[in-house]
């Protein structure tokens, strides 16, 4: 194809921009969805160690199951459709990528990928029962995936409005106050 050709089609296309950016968020919020739920199953598939048999065997094969089903249908297809309608919006309107925060976005898509990818990785591990993480780690790994949320929604919505050094500030103390409230949590749950 020539590049006038795919100018033209391109513009032809323009038009279902906006429908790629409801799919691109639609497909997002599942994708979160399906990382934050997928964290809940590996934290229970690792107390269930803690449990006694029959009871520890029928959890984690409850647990390897739901596991292995959210992640093959619910949160790498969401994954996915999501990085497709990001790239079919950006290959829409590429003058977004002459945006500095289209940049700082990317990267943090980026780390949340490799953290997707991570997380299948567990996923392996625990059916194979290989157990590296204890609870409180995985607490803690499951609110990575709120810090990458909370820094790609607010450098999307505040754009170049954002200073960043404020930014940063701001979402370490996100991940700070988080951190505490995990740990606060984990004294409470002793304490019972």
């Amino acid at each position: 194809m020539t590049c006038v050709r795919i100018t033209k089609m391109i513009e032809t296309l323009l038009p279902y921009y906006q429908y790629f950016k409801a799919v691109h968020i639609v497909f997002v919020i599942s994708w979160m969805a399906g990382l934050f739920y997928i964290l809940s199953l590996f934290i229970y598939h690792t107390e269930a160690n803690d449990k006694p048999e029959p009871e520890k065997s029928i959890l984690q094969k409850q647990f390897i199951k739901m596991e292995a089903t959210l992640w093959k249908i619910i949160a790498t297809p969401a994954m996915i459709i999501s990085v497709l309608a990001g790239a079919g919006m950006l290959t829409l309107n590429n003058a977004l990528l002459q945006a500095n925060w289209m940049w700082v976005k990317l990267a943090f898509v980026v780390g949340l990928l490799i953290y997707h990818f991570i997380c299948q990785n567990i996923v392996k591990q625990l059916k194979n029962n290989q157990f590296k993480l204890n609870s409180f780690q995985l607490r803690l790994w499951r609110e990575l995936a709120t810090i990458f949320m909370i820094a790609i929604v607010f450098v999307v919505i505040l754009k170049s409005a954002l200073n960043w050094i404020y930014g940063l500030i701001g979402i370490m103390g996100v991940a700070l106050a988080i951190m505490i409230a995990v740990k606060l949590y984990k004294n409470y749950r002793l304490k019972k």
